[in-house]
């Protein structure tokens, strides 16, 4: 799958669970603006309004890690995807209602990742 295809998956995957792309940052776009080549780099930062004050009502400071990001690169030949789950994000606020928020949401960026993988 080329980084292309695998963003439209993710891009359609984030759809199918009702999530939003808040920002879509394409390195490889905007270095072609300065002339410049480079490999593919897309970030795709993806959150939801009603968990953004959910996660704000548990633990202010969490806010700074929200919208939560997948990144979309190559890698010599290879395409790679790389996700921090939300659990992981918000592990070290050591906070009960930011775990449950964060297990919820770590099924719906399961979907979202298993779209490039046909699971």
């Amino acid at each position: 799958m080329s980084a292309e295809d695998a963003v439209k998956a993710l891009l359609a995957g984030i759809e199918a669970q009702n999530m939003r792309v808040v920002a879509h940052i394409n390195g490889q776009a905007n270095a072609a603006k300065m002339g410049k080549e480079v490999p593919a780099d897309q970030i795709l930062e993806v959150f939801r309004p009603d968990f953004a004050i959910r996660v704000w009502s548990a633990c202010k400071p969490a806010g700074h890690d929200i919208p939560l990001r997948i990144h979309v690169y190559e890698e010599g030949d290879e395409v790679k995807i790389a996700c921090r789950m939300p659990t992981e994000v918000f592990a070290p606020f050591e906070s009960s209602d930011l775990d449950e928020i964060g297990k919820e949401l770590d099924v719906l960026f399961d979907a979202i990742l298993n779209t490039t993988t046909g699971e």
